[in-house]
């Protein structure tokens, strides 16, 4: 696959997810805002984009590890897998972090204020995410398999606002978890941390390398597929 400045970004990792470590290197968005290329992505941020295409080219060619290709994936599937691995993820480490940073507060929050603003982040977060998937496997992904069986109902035809809404809480999803990780120093434990301090950080950011995936499947591959089958039922 040729990449040049005028490559989608979103189209890219969904080709080659394995792309998505080379964007985050260069702190180059490609799942909330995959939908630019990388020449707008990198427009005004000082970012060298020969040296970016250059090392996007090396990581397709050069890696070896196995690739998961979503993009071939049936789009029922792809929604299967997103609600049982990512959403039970999410459900799950919500849980185990929470009375985490609870504790970090209480016990670190003297020496370091900034946790308490990332516990009510991560509050925050847990609560509309948590809203949000109920919404995806209530409403969203139901129809999905409605749109791949043939039965979907004429009432939800305009399947592009709900799309357009859980598009715009990854955004906001996105956004405040990269203040987590600016009050985190990217997750870097300060020197008088614990091991609870440590694990904490940690999950923190397996949490949000997770939400990465997550949204991307979702804005990158499910919504653009289920709008494109819905339009063209019989391709």
């Amino acid at each position: 696959m040729e990449i040049t400045k005028e490559t989608i970004i979103g189209n890219l990792v969904a080709h080659d997810y394995r792309t998505a470590t080379v964007f985050k290197q260069y702190q180059v968005d490609f799942c909330c805002n995959g939908n630019r290329t990388i020449q707008d992505a990198c427009a005004g941020k000082g970012k060298d984009i020969t040296g970016l295409i250059d090392a996007l080219q090396r990581e397709i060619t050069g890696n070896a590890q196995p690739l998961t290709d979503y993009q071939s994936w049936p789009i029922d599937l792809l929604a299967d897998y997103i609600e049982k691995k990512h959403h039970r993820y999410v459900t799950q480490r919500i849980r185990e972090i929470t009375p985490f940073l609870q504790k970090l507060v209480k016990v670190h929050g003297d020496h370091h204020p900034e946790l308490e603003q990332i516990a009510e982040l991560f509050k925050g977060s847990a609560a509309a995410l948590t809203e949000h998937m109920k919404d995806e496997e209530q409403v969203l992904f139901p129809y999905v398999r409605e749109v791949v069986t043939g039965t979907a109902k004429p009432s939800i035809s305009n399947i592009e606002h709900p799309v357009e809404i859980m598009m715009k809480e990854h955004d906001h999803e996105g956004e405040r978890f990269r203040d987590i990780e600016r009050l985190t120093d990217h997750y870097t434990p300060p020197p008088d941390a614990c091991n609870t301090y440590k694990v904490t950080f940690a999950l923190l950011k397996e949490f949000q390398e997770d939400l990465h995936l997550h949204i991307h499947l979702e804005n990158n591959i499910l919504f653009p597929k289920v709008l494109a089958l819905r339009a063209n039922p019989g391709n």
